[in-house]
């Protein structure tokens, strides 16, 4: 029987303990039964912490002046990449805040070399132009990750001034019309936000039929307007993971940073209700605490495959052969 909205909203807010284990072990059940047991594992390059938006959650929004920010260069972006082919990583995330430097021919060219490394690309780089996409598509790029974070209009509105949810909405179309593999997301947690609109998160993920999703808790930083607002817990966020597991079957679900930096466990619980792919984080030692999108961050570079491999042993999985492409190919 499919999942209905009144049976989500009645586990997200279920605290009796035999029932939350259920939704875990079936979300675990469902993910082992379309994704199998292997962990699909993508290096994360944080290439610039400039973003000219200025969302009340995000410690990289454009008003916080207590933020040193940096661009990497070409140079560095492709060293990082290389890395990542040396630890045996065959897909690489390149993230950043909406910063308008990139995006243009230098950074298509960089797309192309990168290609030549026999790496899979996924970009994160927030709204674009059809045109930069396309282009963007043309260079190499294979997925584009950009995440929603709610789905309720009106909270989306407060939380990222001078922006609308359709737009975003009307963005991840393009994508999907260009081809890419498409990835969203949504946080957890947030101030104003109910159980019922994160009941339509999730089945707005299935009804985008995304090839990727991430979920993570909102935690507050310091220096944003929300930095006194409590922030969203780790039962949350893996409720969350386990119902969109259960609902979209074959998506791709990464166990984040974010469950991770709130919980020493939190991507190993986050794999046992759902999740099937690991991000370490290769962004050069000297810029990692300068992506400050929330604070103590945890990363994981110098020993990034090991750590993760430690990671799955303790959980009897395996990294992924391949490359970890979409199951749901449209």
């Amino acid at each position: 029987m499919a999942l209905t909205k009144k049976q989500a909203v009645a586990l997200l807010i279920a605290d009796d303990p035999r029932l939350i284990a259920g939704l875990l072990r079936q979300a675990d059940a469902a993910r082992k039964k379309f994704m199998g047991d292997a962990v699909h594992v993508r290096g994360v390059i944080e290439f610039s912490s400039y973003c000219r938006r200025n969302c009340l959650y995000c410690g990289l929004r454009c008003a916080n002046r207590h933020l040193r920010r940096y661009r990497m260069s070409s140079g560095e972006i492709y060293a990082a990449a290389r890395h990542a082919v040396a630890l045996g990583i065959k897909t690489v995330v390149l993230q950043s805040g909406e910063d308008s430097r990139y995006g243009g021919k230098e950074f298509c060219l960089l797309l192309e070399r990168i290609k030549k490394l026999g790496l899979a690309i996924t970009l994160s780089m927030g709204e674009l132009a059809y045109r930069r996409y396309n282009e963007l598509k043309s260079a190499g790029a294979d997925r584009y990750l950009l995440r929603f974070e709610t789905s309720d209009p009106a909270l989306y509105a407060h939380l990222r001034p001078g922006c609308r949810l359709k737009e975003r909405l009307r963005c991840l179309g393009w994508l999907d019309k260009l081809g890419y593999q498409v990835g969203s997301g949504a946080m957890v947690g947030l101030p104003g936000q109910t159980a019922g609109s994160i009941a339509d998160d999730v089945f707005l993920f299935k009804e985008l039929n995304l090839d990727m999703v991430g979920i993570g808790p909102f935690i507050p930083h310091p220096h944003t307007p929300l930095a006194k607002a409590a922030g969203g817990s780790l039962e949350l966020a893996l409720k969350t993971v386990a119902l969109t597991r259960i609902a979209t079957k074959n998506t791709h679900i990464p166990a984040t940073t974010a469950v991770g930096t709130i919980d020493s466990q939190g991507r190993q619980k986050a794999l046992r209700c759902g999740a099937n792919i690991l991000m370490p984080n290769l962004t050069p030692a000297k810029y990692q605490k300068l992506y400050e999108i929330y604070p103590d961050k945890i990363c994981i570079a110098a020993d990034a495959v090991d750590a993760t491999r430690r990671i799955l042993a303790s959980l009897g999985r395996s990294i992924a052969d391949g490359y970890g492409h979409s199951l749901k190919r449209k």
